[in-house]
C-alpha cells in the first residue's frame, strides 16, 4: 500500500447515456512539448491525455501504468504528469494503482496535471510541481443523453464521484471537504505556488528539472486543436460518433477510422466558427 494513508476511490462506469470528456480550457492551456529534462529507469511518464484518444489513437491508459508498475515490481516510483485529464475512470483506475503501489510514489508535476490527471497527482506520497506548472480540480463533467430519468440518474450517478474527489483534495490539502467542493465547483487552476501554499503539493522542481520540445508541441496543436472542437461540440449535446463523423467528413476523413489530423489552430478556429453558424 501507499506510505500515505490514502483513501481508494470507487468508480462503477455510468450509465450508457453519459460520456466523459475532456475539459476545453485545459486542453487549450496545455504544453503538450513540456517533458522532463531527465528520467531514471524507475519512472512513469504521463504527458498525455488520459485514457484512449480517439483522435491520435494514443493516450494513457490504466493498462499502460499497469505493466508499467509491474516492470518495475517492487521499487519506488518516480510519475511525471503533463496531462489536460481526460477519461475519469481511467484516472480514477490509474490512482488506485499508483495508491496501492508498495512503495514510495513520488509525483512530479512537469507542466499541467488537470481534472482526471489532478486525481492521478493525488496518489504520491510526495508531489512535487515546476512554479510555472499548474494543477486544475473541477467536478466530473460529462455529456448524458436521454429523457428526465435518464438525466436525473446519470446526476445521481456523478454526485459521489465529485465528493469522493473533494474528499481526496481535503485529505492531501488539510482543507476541509466542503473548501475542496468549493475548489471543484469553481474550476480551480492552481500555479505552482498556490498549490505549494494550499498542500496539495508538497514542494517545487528544481528549476533545470523541466525542458520543452518545441517541434513537439507545435506538431500537437493540430490533434489538440481537434480535441478542443470536440469538446465544446459535446457541450451542445451532439452524440460523440455524430461529432466523430463531423469532424473527419470536414477534415476529410474516413468516418470509420480515426482521422488524420492535419489542420492547424486557425483553420481548426474557422472550423468552429462555422460550425456554430450551422
Amino acid at each position: 500500500m501507499s506510505l500515505r494513508n490514502l483513501p481508494e476511490i470507487q468508480a462503477e462506469r455510468l450509465p450508457s447515456v453519459c460520456a466523459f470528456e475532456a475539459d476545453a480550457e485545459a486542453l487549450e492551456r496545455w504544453n503538450a512539448g513540456v517533458s522532463a529534462k531527465d528520467s531514471d529507469e524507475n519512472t512513469i511518464s504521463i504527458l498525455d491525455v488520459i485514457g484512449e484518444d480517439y483522435w491520435t489513437g494514443s493516450g494513457v491508459t490504466s493498462k499502460r501504468i499497469g505493466a508499467a508498475l509491474r516492470s518495475i515490481g517492487a521499487q519506488e516510483v518516480v510519475v511525471e504528469i503533463n496531462s489536460p485529464g481526460g477519461d475519469f475512470f481511467e484516472g480514477v483506475a490509474i490512482y488506485n494503482m499508483l495508491r496501492a503501489h508498495p512503495h514510495k510514489v513520488t509525483v512530479r508535476i512537469l507542466g499541467l496535471a488537470a481534472s482526471a490527471a489532478s486525481v492521478i497527482a493525488m496518489a504520491g506520497d510526495e508531489i512535487q510541481i515546476g512554479k510555472a506548472g499548474f494543477l486544475m480540480v473541477h467536478n466530473a463533467w460529462v455529456v448524458a443523453l436521454g429523457n428526465r430519468h435518464d438525466l436525473r440518474d446519470a446526476a445521481e450517478t456523478m454526485e459521489p464521484f465529485d465528493t469522493a474527489m473533494a474528499g481526496l483534495y481535503a485529505d492531501r490539502s488539510g482543507a476541509q471537504k466542503s473548501k475542496a467542493a468549493e475548489w471543484m465547483d469553481s474550476e480551480t487552476w492552481f500555479n505552482g505556488e498556490l498549490a505549494v501554499e494550499v498542500g496539495l503539493a508538497d514542494g517545487f522542481l528544481p528549476a533545470d528539472a523541466v525542458t520543452e520540445d518545441k517541434t513537439k508541441a507545435e506538431a500537437a496543436k493540430g490533434a489538440n486543436a481537434t480535441r478542443r472542437l470536440d469538446a465544446q461540440l459535446a457541450k451542445t449535446g451532439m452524440p460523440r460518433s455524430e461529432r466523430r463523423a463531423l469532424l473527419a467528413d470536414a477534415k476529410g476523413g474516413m468516418q470509420d477510422a480515426a482521422p488524420a489530423v492535419t489542420l492547424d489552430a486557425g483553420e481548426i478556429a474557422a472550423l468552429t466558427k462555422g460550425l456554430f453558424q450551422l
